[in-house]
């Protein structure tokens, strides 16, 4: 019983991250209606930009958390405005060129700043404590509650307040609100805040317990896109819920069969998922 606990605490941390990762994705994917594969690159550019501003100028590790979250809100909406939007009336596969385009260009500047070594990021929560007879660091307990509290806070904000209301109904019908007078351009520059933004916290809180170097976005964003092809394309529970699977999988299929096939999981997982629902676990509302 100890045993399956602990993988379950295991399953819940890793699936926190991705489903943080794949909520950022998903409002961008709602929005633009195309894969952004520069995200994995904005994780990658929170996890340094907070590694430099707790090594370099000293600050504690919610206000580097803070101040990469801003950083990458701001590297974001700069993609957004400076390559996504010229290619607003270009054919989808461009978006997908220049997204590819920006993922390059930051890894390569990250590999450029900091080298291509790998870096161990201080945290103050690097004890461990026993929870429900369970031994466990307090780094997982802190990402298992900072992410699902996002969720949460992410949730009532698209739900409960207006700008919110703007956010899903552009995702749902991009002409039928520019009819209403929603400012498609501010819009769409607040959800690539938001998704920057979202991405940062969760490379912050997931780095401690991980490494930080430039390819380190690579295989989240890759899994990531996995979680919201099997939650459904552009919908939000569909990327939470796909993310614990995803993180449930890979802990108890790493410690029931082996760590090696661990990565291998989530593929053969989203294999026989959409084999019986090619449409995803959820539908998003609206027209895409």
């Amino acid at each position: 019983m100890e045993l399956f606990l602990q993988q379950l605490l295991n399953g819940l941390t890793v699936g926190g991250v991705y489903s943080l990762v794949a909520l950022g994705l998903t409002l961008v994917y709602g929005i633009l209606h195309v894969p952004n594969f520069a995200h994995g690159a904005f994780y990658m550019a929170g996890a340094f930009v907070a590694y430099w501003l707790m090594t370099k100028l000293g600050l504690n590790y919610w206000l580097a958390m803070a101040g990469a979250a801003v950083a990458v809100a701001v590297i974001s909406m700069l993609a957004q405005r400076l390559v996504f939007h010229p290619l607003r009336n270009a054919p989808e596969l461009h978006d997908m060129i220049a997204a590819i385009g920006i993922l390059l260009f930051l890894e390569a500047g990250a590999q450029a700043i900091w080298g291509a070594d790998f870096h161990r990021m201080p945290t103050p929560y690097g004890q461990v404590v026993e929870v429900f007879g369970i031994t466990a660091p307090l780094q997982r307990l802190l990402i298992i509650a900072a992410a699902f509290s996002l969720m949460v806070v992410l949730h009532l904000f698209l739900t409960r307040t207006v700008v919110g209301s703007t956010i899903i109904a552009m995702a749902q019908n991009r002409d039928g609100a520019a009819l209403v007078g929603i400012d498609s351009t501010r819009v769409t520059l607040l959800v690539f805040a938001i998704s920057g933004a979202l991405a940062a916290v969760a490379a912050v809180l997931y780095a401690p317990i991980n490494l930080v170097y430039p390819s380190m976005g690579s295989l989240v964003i890759t899994k990531a896109f996995v979680i919201i092809i099997l939650g459904g394309m552009g919908s939000f529970p569909g990327a939470i819920v796909g993310g614990l699977i995803i993180g449930m999988a890979e802990s108890f299929g790493g410690f029931y069969f082996s760590t090696d096939y661990k990565d291998l999981i989530a593929f053969v997982l989203l294999v026989v998922i959409l084999s019986f629902r090619p449409q995803g676990l959820f539908v998003a509302k609206g027209a895409h």
